[in-house]
């Protein structure tokens, strides 16, 4: 399907009414033109449009004879944005040019918007599955949500970038996420020498925004910043060496500064919305904790709509098992559940829990009680206000006590935060902190999404880690105090369990930072 709105050319009039119609409503659109309302310099964004019309049909023209440099760029960008959005979700791409970024997508709704009639001919001739809609960005002729909007190389080429992100902003639900990408200041003479030898396309003169820049107009759109990255210092394509230099090599300082385009991930800032009534389940896996048991049913605050606490027992050799179902019946007021788990390590048995979770929240907690369980409230907190959409626990900010955490895990802690923050594109102060908290949803698409990875972490914290990066949920780090045990020993072990985070940081740069 092929839509064209509105009719094109427009007149100045015309432009007035569908821009007043789009912002407002069609009421006020006729009463603003009665006005003489004008919006800023209409004829400014007239002349910008029209003569930016022009360019792109001729560049739509010329695309089936281009033998430019392009196509690898091209190619890089669906790749990168393939990483973000999975398949069969609803789509819409702003600037959609020849389709081909879009199509790449597979969606189950794509549509593409373009104000050239000669690209959306184009697009529709290459991808007749898709709808195109003839239009400009500045008033969206869509009234629809969606879960990912692309702005590929668009916001260097429009009047009002941010006009542009107030119409985005109402085709949001809370679980959107925008994907933009613009060229860098840097490659300005690089692309107008290419321009010149014809082997980058022609542009006619651009915006030129830094990450920081972006950022601001986000933020005034009421839009947050989930991650951003640095792509493609080498647009050439060299079988072998240019996916080397482009995968590796430029991910890396001092190269990732030389890059071609700048990458952003944002989501809908809905942080002034609370949702307090939400049902938590709170995971707690036990093993060999017998004589902390009902000190955490004691301390374990009810909190939001309801709580629910899930014990995983873990082949103990202590009485741990039997504990938990003395405990059950000792405080029948509590919403208690506990199994069994048939497999091994904390990953196993946090999985079991959230299967049998039927809260809303699902939150994990230690049964060394080596974190407060009434800091659990904080966590809750922080999700429902949407602070953040993966509530992480830090260890490492306030004093310890004594012994709570020997002097090489603490060393060891600090190499791996830094080294995981880089790899995942977050600041993720303490990867191992045992409480962790996230909607339920969010974890179903987690587990959707963990064929990605596979079956790699037997700790059960870097596969919600990474499962929340690779759907670019904003991780937020909350500081807590970090208590010494005060019944039976602690499971982990230093070394096996540091080569084991060896091979998290292999998993990570593979298939997170290396893509």
């Amino acid at each position: 399907m092929w839509v064209r709105f509105p009719p094109a050319p427009l007149s100045e009039k015309e432009a007035i009414f569908y821009l007043a119609s789009f912002f407002y409503s069609s009421e006020s659109a006729g009463v603003i033109m009665n006005q003489n309302w004008e919006y800023r310099d209409i004829n400014g964004l007239l002349n910008y449009r029209n003569a930016r019309q022009n360019h792109w049909d001729s560049v739509a023209v010329s695309l089936s004879d281009w033998k430019g440099i392009g196509g690898y760029y091209h190619k890089r960008l669906a790749d990168l944005v393939g990483y973000v959005i999975p398949p069969n979700k609803k789509v819409l791409e702003l600037g959609c040019g020849d389709g081909n970024l879009l199509h790449s997508t597979k969606p189950s709704i794509g549509i593409g918007l373009d104000f050239s009639e000669k690209m959306c001919q184009l697009s529709k001739q290459n991808h007749p599955e898709l709808v195109i809609i003839q239009a400009d960005a500045h008033y969206l002729p869509v009234d629809e949500k969606f879960d990912f909007i692309i702005l590929s190389d668009l916001l260097n080429d429009l009047w009002d970038a941010q006009q542009v992100l107030t119409q985005v902003r109402r085709l949001c639900h809370e679980r959107t996420r925008i994907i933009l990408n613009s060229y860098s200041k840097l490659w300005e003479i690089p692309l107008k020498i290419g321009q010149k030898l014809k082997l980058a396309k022609p542009n006619l003169p651009q915006n030129w925004f830094s990450n920081h820049d972006i950022s601001q107009i986000l933020n005034l759109e009421d839009f947050e910043v989930v991650k951003h990255s640095r792509e493609i210092v080498f647009p050439l394509y060299i079988p072998l060496v240019t996916p080397l230099i482009n995968r590796f090599l430029g991910k890396t300082w001092p190269f990732k500064h030389l890059a071609v385009t700048n990458l952003m991930v944002a989501k809908p800032d809905d942080r002034a919305k609370s949702e307090a009534d939400r049902t938590v389940s709170i995971i707690i896996p036990a093993r060999n904790e017998a004589g902390n048991i009902e000190t955490l049913v004691q301390r374990v605050p009810e909190i939001g709509g309801g709580t629910e606490i899930v014990f995983i027992e873990g082949h103990s050799l202590d009485n741990t098992y039997d504990t938990i179902h003395e405990v059950i019946k000792k405080y029948p007021n509590r919403d208690i559940k506990v199994a069994q788990q048939t497999g091994k390590g904390k990953g196993d048995a946090v999985r079991l829990g959230f299967q049998m979770a039927s809260g809303d929240v699902l939150m994990i907690l230690d049964a060394d009680i080596s974190v407060p369980p009434e800091d659990i409230a904080l966590f809750y907190n922080a999700l429902v206000e949407h602070k953040g959409e993966f509530i992480n626990g830090v260890r490492l900010v306030y004093p310890m006590e004594d012994q709570a955490m020997r002097f090489l895990n603490l060393l060891g802690n600090r190499f791996f935060s830094r080294t995981f923050s880089w790899l995942m594109g977050q600041p993720v102060k303490d990867t191992l902190c045992g409480t962790k908290v996230l909607l339920k949803e969010d974890y179903l698409r987690i587990a959707e999404n963990r064929s990605y990875f596979g079956d790699f972490d037997p700790f059960g914290d870097f596969d919600l880690l990474f499962g929340a990066t690779k759907l670019s949920l904003k991780i937020i780090d909350i500081p807590i105090r970090y208590r010494s045990r005060i019944y039976g020993s602690t499971n982990i072990h230093r070394f096996r369990h540091g080569f084991l985070l060896l091979r998290m940081v292999f998993v990570a740069a593979i298939k997170l930072k290396f893509i």
